[in-house]
């Protein structure tokens, strides 16, 4: 089975590409975020037509996050247990579009779009900490509960948890950006403490191999992009993968989102 994680930046900006790579991709399950659309303007006839069942959850034009699966799609939830909400000032807070739970082919898939933080002293960092630390409460609990559960937790997780992930970490630092903060780097390192294992960096280690990469000052082409994007396996999970890859070609090219799909190979 193959299945992968993918931040398409505005699902209906880029259908044709979308629907392009599923069909030269072989995909077997995708995990996305930001569709940037709402349930009613969804383009499930995409997926449908090309042997997809899919469940999405969106609520505006920001956010959203989808799962396409042509190995069943069961068990469908929209946000994980407790998930944080998020008012600005504290003001009117609401449950954001940024997670989806389905099981498909006996594996339990989460799309995960992690809050981005926006800068080290905003109130959205530490929105971003505890949606991270409830989700690790329960992936800790799941694989507690059941050793043998199959989970992935796939996304854009918005962290580079290690100085190889971004191109140019003093840059980082001298800047006091986000995405490489210790409390954010702890919060990843939490989901490992409990078990969950990146499986695609052993087989795209870095440096140099980045997910993302900004649409400004030519970040593609200059080869300065981030590792944010991750596949985290639960132990039972991690034992079955065979291969993973970063499909940086899918970066290039007119309309191209600023992510690359993460895809994982799993053994029957």
């Amino acid at each position: 089975m193959k299945i992968a994680t993918w931040n398409v930046n505005s699902l209906r900006a880029r259908a044709d590409r979308v629907e392009a790579w599923l069909q030269r991709s072989d995909c077997d399950v995708l995990a996305i975020q930001e569709t940037k659309c709402k349930d009613e303007n969804f383009p499930w006839e995409l997926f449908e037509n090309n042997g997809y069942e899919v469940a999405h959850f969106g609520l505006s034009q920001w956010n959203g996050v989808a799962i396409a699966s042509r190995v069943g799609l069961d068990d469908v939830e929209r946000t994980f247990p407790d998930q944080p909400v998020f008012g600005k000032n504290g003001k009117d807070p609401v449950q954001e579009a940024r997670a989806i739970g389905a099981t498909c082919g006996g594996v339990r898939v989460w799309s995960l779009y992690v809050p981005n933080g926006r800068a080290l002293n905003d109130e959205h960092m530490p929105y971003k900490l505890s949606w991270l630390e409830t989700l690790k409460n329960h992936a800790q609990g799941w694989v507690t509960a059941d050793p043998e559960t199959q989970i992935a937790l796939m996304g854009d997780w918005n962290i580079a948890p290690q100085d190889e992930d971004v191109w140019d970490i003093e840059y980082f630092r001298t800047e006091g950006l986000t995405h490489v903060s210790e409390p954010e780097r702890a919060a990843f390192r939490a989901f490992e403490d409990a078990g969950y294992q990146d499986v695609v960096r052993p087989h795209a280690p870095g440096p140099g191999v980045y997910t993302y990469w900004d649409y400004t000052q030519l970040r593609f082409p200059k080869k300065e992009g981030m590792r944010i994007d991750f596949v985290m396996a639960s132990p039972a999970l991690s034992s079955r993968v065979t291969g993973a890859v970063i499909d940086r070609e899918e970066r290039k090219g007119k309309g191209a989102s600023d992510h690359a799909p993460v895809i994982v190979e799993l053994a029957d």
